[in-house]
Parts: C-alpha cells; structure tokens; sequence
C-alpha cells in the first residue's frame, strides 16, 4: 500500500462534520450568505469512490482549531 496525506493548520473540522464529510452533497463549515462559496458537495464523494475502486481507503484526522490532515491509500503496483 502507499499512503499520502495532506495537511493544513486551519479551523479544524468537528468529530460530527468529519462524520458526513464524505457523503454525497454533504458540506460542513460552508457559510449560506453571498455566493463566494460554490460546490456539489460531491468531491470528496467521488474520491472515496475512486480509491475505493483501487483497494484503498481515505480518511481525515482533525479536531476544532488544530489543522486538518486528509490522507489515503492506494494498492501498489509492482
């Protein structure tokens, strides 16, 4: 397996937001007012589906105000 992971020292991401993270036109931290902000919600969706299709899994590790690090795992080829 290979393993990458991508981190960022933002706001964080709740152990209840991290719940619907990866389900379809789900969006957490998204604020409704003007239209800055665009999105399906179907990204991280379709990541889970693809890796998924490659043997792998992806997750997210995160608490409020201390960053977030995505990371996943893919079959290697050999």
């Amino acid at each position: 397996m290979v393993c990458v992971g991508i981190a960022d020292d933002g706001v964080g991401i709740s152990l209840e937001d991290q719940k619907k993270l990866f389900q379809k036109f789900s969006q957490v931290n998204r604020n409704n007012s003007g239209s800055a902000y665009k999105g399906t919600g179907l990204g991280l969706a379709l990541c889970k589906e693809i890796i998924a299709q490659h043997g792998g899994k992806i997750w997210v590790e995160s608490a409020p105000d201390g960053g977030a690090k995505f990371c996943f795992t893919v079959q290697k080829e050999v």
